[in-house]
């Protein structure tokens, strides 16, 4: 997975985590239709930009809302939803969530979500999470997955923001 990034150099530029995520909603949504999911976006207050690579950051994000998705796939028409949060975490922190209304992580397979090859989907390849935990870190951020109070999972990462913007 590291050779794959180290082949294709990171292209980082200055993002709006923002705009990134309406990219990918906006391409999600004919999919999220037909899937009957509500696909919800929460983008709290005014975020810092972060330095990224666009297209990474979007695969990552892709990978995020279809497993999402593909959670719900047995779940109730009217509880069918996927949501996307982006809120400051601290100083110099930005985090993304993706959030479904599903059945959540058997418990005893969350540690294993991110080993290569494993997958809780009878035909995932398990390789969507541990790429995009390695984008992640290498651009300073962490990604992480945990159950929810009620029902479902959110997978988590955070984006440092970028210097300049931190500095102002």
């Amino acid at each position: 997975m590291r050779a794959l990034l180290k082949r294709h150099e990171l292209e980082v530029i200055r993002l709006d985590v923002g705009d990134v995520i309406g990219d990918v909603v906006t391409l999600m949504r004919a999919d999220a239709v037909s899937r009957h999911v509500k696909l919800d976006v929460d983008i709290t207050g005014d975020l810092r930009p972060v330095r990224g690579d666009r297209v990474h950051l979007q695969q990552v994000l892709l990978n995020l809302i279809f497993n999402g998705m593909d959670a719900l796939n047995n779940a109730n028409h009217e509880d069918r939803r996927v949501t996307v949060t982006a809120r400051q975490s601290g100083e110099r922190i930005i985090e993304v969530a993706v959030g479904d209304s599903g059945h959540g992580i058997p418990v005893n397979m969350l540690p294993n979500v991110f080993n290569p090859f494993f997958s809780t989907k009878p035909n995932g390849m398990g390789m969507g999470l541990p790429i995009s935990r390695t984008i992640i870190e290498a651009h300073g951020g962490q990604l992480w997955a945990e159950n929810n109070h009620a029902q479902g999972a959110t997978l988590r990462f955070t984006l440092p923001i970028a210097e300049e913007a931190a500095a102002g």
